[in-house]
């Protein structure tokens, strides 16, 4: 007999060691019985996968292979799925909106809460006095501007599916958030302003979401409005982002002759009527082609036009094939009008047939299985005053695997603390409830002041790291003054708290006299104006915005040595400072790509990275 089915999913033996037989159950020394064998109960199995091993003494011959007993029992119990908690975890679908700003995005989020039964009133994103804002943009800078700055999360019910929606900022200055929400996601729908293509920002997300492979369904946005060929917007999916695509249904023409979109694969017209301000859900007749109903209602040029695109799809299209999508090979691709509601719920309820459920994910060597009953999660996102009448502060969490109950204890895998999780909420926008339980794939909201930072792992055990989130360097660079020396403390602590946000990085600058002026750095100017906003609106903290010479961040250490000794220093070139970012490490600020390739030739000896170096490791 090998070895049991927990330990061969995570350990294989080394070469030239001959696997040992397993004894029958009346073998003195190592008495197993048949029970155990057939049918083990969860914490029987873990005992019994190390026993195997334990008694083989393959653990004394091959450390590195065989681990001790804490960590093997981590290893093994992650990788053994629950069919208790399969069901619950094939229910949930986790999925971010990502576009180009002014394509749709949060237009397109606020048609799926209304068409999911979560709302009865839709809002708009450009509210008019007597509208109402949309759901996900409840910063009071988002409904006064009508942009995204801030990833949302919402959550509902539908069709027997738990929907976790995350909408993100369109704004390139806003790309690190969007990076991070698309960490805790299992799939993405892009939307596509049907009148002007593939632009930059949905270029660059898309390219996050391929390196990560993140299945892509795409959504032609403003079919009501004057469109470029349907055509041409499937071979600009081709040819720009290189993947191919599949038109799941086809519009009735575009502006004011868009009447509907033919359903491909059920063979049936569904022709929409228009609602006010497309506020409540569109009526829909659903018909075949051929219909008399049909080419009464489209024009007859465009009607001929359609008829003959879908037989060249038919004959020369893309096939439609699931492993594909999966693989972020095929998309498929919807057409619609998500102000006027056209072809929403026929996009909503087809994503959630086919987008996947939570996958397993990897932490170092060991794939975590999202069934498994031990509890993992990592936070990728920290929001503080949501709530205008509390001072409370929110962490975004993720679960990966296991079952959440309120009040549970978890370990902290970077600070090695443990704690409770008692004040647990999800959250629709800024309306909260309070959750008892929650499932891999569902986000969490976890309020009040833990220790918490972006991209720390929560597990039930210890040896399980995630290492989701990703880091940028800062493009732009400025320093913060405090208007109010009364006020001081007001603007230290609220700085403090919008920088766990990574609203911005702050750097403390090296061989300077006076008192130390906060340095901050972003990606995009804009990330410095709303954290100006929230300063004054959230901590009546007036600022004042200096802008700073430099423009390129590089993280430094020596090649040989301590990299975190103080007297570790490099040669420095026109125009570069030294600095030390939140972890510790040694910063270079340089005015030019320049004066970064002189840096870089004077210090051969030292290590020049583009990308933050993670936390120094906190031991316990």
């Amino acid at each position: 007999m090998g070895y049991p089915s927990c330990v061969a999913a995570t350990v294989s033996p080394p070469p030239n060691v001959v696997e040992p037989d397993i004894p029958p159950r009346n073998n003195p020394p190592r008495k197993i019985s048949r029970r155990k064998l057939e049918a083990p109960p969860f914490f029987s199995l873990r005992r019994f996968a190390f026993r195997a091993v334990e008694s083989s003494g393959l653990d004394r011959q091959c450390p590195g292979v065989y681990p001790l007993r804490a960590d093997f029992m981590s290893v093994s119990t992650y990788a053994i799925p629950s069919p208790a908690l399969q069901r619950e975890v094939s229910r949930r679908r986790s999925f971010a909106i990502i576009s180009h700003p002014d394509a749709g995005k949060t237009t397109l989020t606020e048609k799926f809460l209304l068409y999911g039964g979560a709302l009865n009133l839709a809002g708009s994103v450009t509210a008019r006095k007597n509208q109402r804002a949309t759901t996900s943009d409840w910063m009071e800078l988002e409904k006064q501007r009508g942009i995204s700055v801030s990833s949302t999360v919402l959550q509902f019910e539908y069709k027997d599916c738990v929907v976790n929606i995350l909408d993100t900022p369109g704004h390139k200055d806003f790309s690190e958030d969007t990076y991070r929400v698309l960490t805790a996601v299992d799939a993405a729908v892009m939307v596509v302003d049907a009148g002007k293509g593939i632009e930059s920002q949905t270029r660059k997300l898309f390219e996050v979401c391929r390196r990560r492979g993140v299945p892509i369904f795409t959504f032609m946005n403003k079919m009501d409005r004057p469109a470029r060929p349907s055509m041409d917007l499937l071979d600009e999916l081709e040819s720009v982002l290189g993947i191919h695509a599949y038109p799941v249904n086809w519009p009735l023409g575009d502006g004011p002759r868009f009447k509907g979109v033919y359903d491909r694969e059920q063979k049936q017209v569904h022709l929409f009527q228009r609602t006010v301000h497309g506020a409540y859900r569109a009526p829909v007749a659903v018909t075949g082609i051929e219909d008399e109903s049909v080419r009464e209602a489209v024009e007859e040029g465009t009607y001929r036009q359609v008829c003959d695109e879908l037989e060249l799809l038919e004959g020369a299209g893309a096939d439609f094939d699931l492993e594909k999508v999966l693989a972020g090979e095929l998309t498929p691709v919807f057409f619609g009008s998500a102000a006027n509601n056209f072809g929403v719920q026929l996009l909503l309820d087809r994503f959630l047939e086919l987008s996947p459920s939570p996958l397993p994910r990897a932490s170092a060597d060991i794939m975590i299985d999202p069934a498994s009953e031990e509890f993992s999660a990592f936070v990728f996102k920290i929001q503080a005053n949501m709530n205008p009448k509390h001072r409370d502060r929110v962490a975004f969490v993720r679960i990966v695997s296991g079952k959440f109950e309120r009040d549970m204890n978890v370990l902290n895998t970077r600070s090695g603390d443990r704690m409770r999780l008692g004040n647990s909420q999800r959250l629709f926008a800024r309306e909260r409830e309070t959750v008892d339980a929650a499932y891999a794939g569902d986000v969490v909201g976890l309020v009040g002041n833990y220790d918490l930072l972006i991209g720390d792992t929560l597990a039930s055990m210890p040896g399980v790291t995630f290492h989701e989130i990703p880091r940028f360097a800062p493009e732009c660079f400025s320093y913060l003054h405090n208007k109010s020396t009364a006020k001081y403390k007001r603007f230290r602590d609220g700085l403090q708290q919008l920088l766990k946000e990574g609203v911005a990085s702050e750097f403390q600058l090296l061989d300077t006299d006076g008192p130390q002026i906060p340095l901050l750095g972003a990606v995009g100017p804009l990330q410095f104006e709303v954290l100006q906003y929230r300063l004054e609106g959230e901590y009546a903290a007036e600022t004042r915005i200096e802008q700073a010479s430099w423009s390129i961040a590089r993280w430094l250490k020596p090649k040989a040595g301590d990299p975190l000794a103080p007297e570790a220093r490099p040669s420095l070139s026109l125009g570069a400072a030294l600095a030390r970012d939140s972890n510790g490490w040694l910063v270079v600020l340089l005015p030019s790509e320049w004066a970064l390739k002189t840096f870089t030739d004077k210090n051969e000896d030292w290590i020049v990275s583009d990308q933050p170096f993670p936390p120094p490791m906190v031991e316990k």
